[in-house]
This record gives structure tokens, C-alpha cells and sequence, in this order.
């Protein structure tokens, strides 16, 4: 049943509720999520079924990759004029048959190919998932709807991610993806009960959404993400070196700072959410300095193993923050062209990930040292600051 408008179209009410219906689209971020990182935990796995070098069989992930950032305009501007339901139904199944897809080949190159063809409803799922969220809430309500529509993704670092590296250690790779299928099916069934049936887009169309280029509103937030959220990245990428070669923590320990950074992540976009619907700038900004101050503590603080305990939790806990903020603005600032920009998001936190992982190799293979990927995380935070005071100001003279 549609009710009143909101920012981001008709006020929906889902027809079992809004806690099931959210947690259906929850469902679906976290099994996309799994099938994201999953793989990069059962790559040794995987290289070995191939026989071929870990190197080699890295190229999937960087299909899949390659397949978000593609994929999410390509996605919206498909689907823009059909009701998002449908479009969250379509991405879900084409997310299913690439997993089914990758299992079925037993050489690289198809495989590359499916996982190219699984990423591509990534960012798309992402950004109509979150509008669909906050359209069934209040807008008083609206960060904290679309942090848990996006909280999936961080328990999918939780949970989903190390069982899949487990589970690797005794079944072969091929039978957790295709639980991974199966996984999908049910989101599939979930979104087709409990979300909320909405009427076809009609007064949108490709040109409209493409409109978000044109707008420097949506291009000034997708560049602080794509800059400000490279730091946690640039971290994240070597953290498991630098806390064993430098904290020099035993492999539980390691293990255990993962599932504490897993934890930050969850707790800090449920921060977020309930911050965003508070003062969004407010939020984004602290997101930011925070940052900042534990990028550089974990370059200060790398060799000892207690603060290293404590900089887990509260680095990537301040920094994802920025995941819902920046797509809550996305949706005050877009206009007509709110699917692609909601999609958009997505592709910039990719972006920022192979930015903050070529920055922390630069770093690193200079001599530097594995700690220096604090600074740097640290720089790319405080430029993303400064990209968003910009943002701010050009919103003060040219209202959206």
C-alpha cells in the first residue's frame, strides 16, 4: 500500500511488516557480501582445486571487482523504469546464476567470466536495497533503516567471511558457493514476500538517471567516498602482515583482531545510522576526524598488541560510518536520478578499496614499512574531509 512521498518516492507499507522486511533485505546484503569476501578466505582452497598459483587465482576477485563497478550504473539505468521490487528480484536471481555458474566450471577463465557476471548486481542490489528501506520508514527513522539494510555486509565479515575460510579447510570450494546459490534463493523468496509491491517508475527513464553525472552534488559525495573511505582499506589490506610481522601476535590473536574489526564494523554503522537521522553532516564529518586520529594511532601504536586491540575495533568502527551517511545523501541530493546514485555509492567504496590497497602496497614496497599505511589511510581520510567541506559549501551556494 503507498502512502505519502518521501525523498526517496511513495511512502510503502510492506504487507508482514517493516522488521521482516527489512531483515529480508538485510538477508540479501549479507549473502552478496559473503560471496564477495568469501572468496578471498578460501583463494588457497581455490588455487589448489585449479592448480594454479594463489597470484593466478586472485584474478577472480578482480573480475567480481570489476564486475561492481561496471555493473552498478549499467543495473540502475536498466531497471529504472520497472518497480523496484522487480529489480531487487532480477538482481538477486542474476547474483544466483553466476554463483551457479562459477561452480560448474573447472578452469579459470569461465570462471573469471561468471564471477565478472556475479558482481555485477552488486552495487545495484546495494543502492535499490537502501532506497527500498528507507522508503518504508519515516524519514526520522531513515539512517537507521538504511544502515540495517546495509548492515549485512559487515556480518558478512563477521560470520559469513571466516566460515567460509573454515568450511574451506574440509569441503571443497564448489560446495560453499553453491550453499552460497542456495543462500540466494531464499533471499530471492524473502523479497518476493515481504517486501512491498511499488509501482513502475514511469515518470523515470535512462536520461534521468544519467542526469546524476551531470549533477555536482551527487559527483562531490561520490568522491568523498571513493577518497575518504580509502584509508580503512589501505589498513585492512595489510593488517593481517603488519600484526604478525610487526605486533608479532600469534595466528589466534591475528584471527581475533580480524573478528574484532568484523565487530567495529557492525557497531559503527549502527552508530552511524542512528547519528545520521540526527545531524548527517555532523556525522559525517566526526566519521571522518575519527578516522583520522586512529589511522594515525595505528601507525603510532602498530608493535603493541593491547592498543592494537583497542585500534580494530575503533578504525573501521568510525570509518563505516560513512557507508549509510553517504548514501543518505545520495538520496537527498539526487533527484530524479536516485537509483543510479544510490547504486553509485557502491562502485565509489570500490574504487576507494583498490585506492587504499595500491596506496598501502606503494607505501610499503618503498621501504616504509607496513606501519606507514596509517599515515597514509590517514591522508586519504583527511582529503576526503576536506572534499566534503567542499561539498557543503557548494551546497550552500547552489541549493540541490
Amino acid at each position: 500500500m503507498e502512502q505519502t512521498e518521501t525523498v526517496t518516492g511513495p511512502r510503502l507499507t510492506p504487507p508482514h511488516g517493516v522488521a521482516p522486511a527489512i531483515a529480508a533485505l538485510m538477508l540479501g546484503t549479507f549473502t552478496i557480501g559473503t560471496g564477495e569476501f568469501g572468496m578471498m578466505g578460501i583463494l588457497p582452497a581455490f588455487s589448489h582445486a585449479l592448480d594454479i598459483s594463489i597470484g593466478q587465482a586472485s584474478a577472480v576477485i578482480s573480475a567480481y571487482a570489476l564486475g561492481v563497478v561496471v555493473g552498478a550504473p549499467i543495473m540502475a539505468i536498466a531497471g529504472a523504469r520497472l518497480p523496484r521490487r522487480t529489480v531487487l528480484l532480477l538482481l538477486l536471481s542474476l547474483f544466483c546464476i553466476g554463483n551457479i555458474g562459477t561452480i560448474l566450471f573447472t578452469s579459470l577463465l569461465p570462471i573469471e567470466v561468471m564471477r565478472f557476471i556475479t558482481g555485477l548486481p552488486h552495487g545495484a542490489y546495494f543502492g535499490i536495497a537502501a532506497l527500498t528501506g528507507a522508503s518504508m520508514v519515516e524519514r526520522a527513522r531513515r539512517g537507521r533503516a538504511i544502515s540495517m539494510v546495509l548492515s549485512g555486509i559487515m556480518i558478512s565479515t563477521v560470520i559469513g567471511a571466516p566460515l567460509s575460510t573454515f568450511l574451506s579447510q574440509y569441503v571443497p570450494w564448489e560446495v560453499i558457493y553453491g550453499a552460497l546459490s542456495v543462500l540466494g534463493l531464499i533471499c530471492v523468496a524473502g523479497v518476493a514476500f515481504f517486501i512491498p509491491a511499488d509501482r513502475p517508475q514511469n515518470n523515470i527513464n535512462a536520461r534521468s538517471e544519467l542526469s546524476a553525472f551531470r549533477n555536482p552534488h551527487v559527483l562531490l559525495t561520490l568522491l568523498t567516498g571513493a577518497i575518504g573511505f580509502g584509508g580503512m582499506f589501505a589498513v585492512y589490506t595489510f593488517l593481517t602482515s603488519g600484526l604478525g610481522q610487526v605486533t608479532h601476535l600469534s595466528p589466534w590473536m591475528v584471527t581475533l583482531c580480524q573478528v574484532i574489526w568484523g565487530c567495529g564494523m557492525v557497531a559503527g554503522n549502527a552508530f552511524g545510522g542512528a547519528m545520521i537521522d540526527r545531524n548527517l553532516n555532523r556525522t559525517t564529518i566526526f566519521s571522518l576526524i575519527a578516522s583520522v586520529v586512529f589511522m594515525l594511532a595505528f601507525w603510532l601504536l602498530l608493535p603493541s598488541s593491547t592498543a592494537m586491540l583497542v585500534v580494530c575495533f575503533f578504525l573501521p568502527a568510525a570509518t563505516i560510518i560513512l557507508s549509510p551517511a553517504m548514501q543518505a545523501r545520495l538520496m537527498d541530493v539526487a533527484g530524479d536520478a536516485q537509483t543510479l546514485a544510490a547504486s553509485l555509492n557502491h562502485s565509489a567504496f570500490n574504487i576507494a578499496n583498490a585506492l587504499g590497497a595500491s596506496l598501502g602496497a606503494m607505501l610499503v614496497e618503498h621501504g616504509l614499512g607496513i606501519s606507514a599505511v596509517g599515515w597514509g589511510g590517514a591522508i586519504l581520510s583527511a582529503s576526503g574531509l576536506l572534499i566534503y567541506l567542499v561539498t557543503l559549501q557548494v551546497a550552500r551556494l547552489h541549493k540541490p
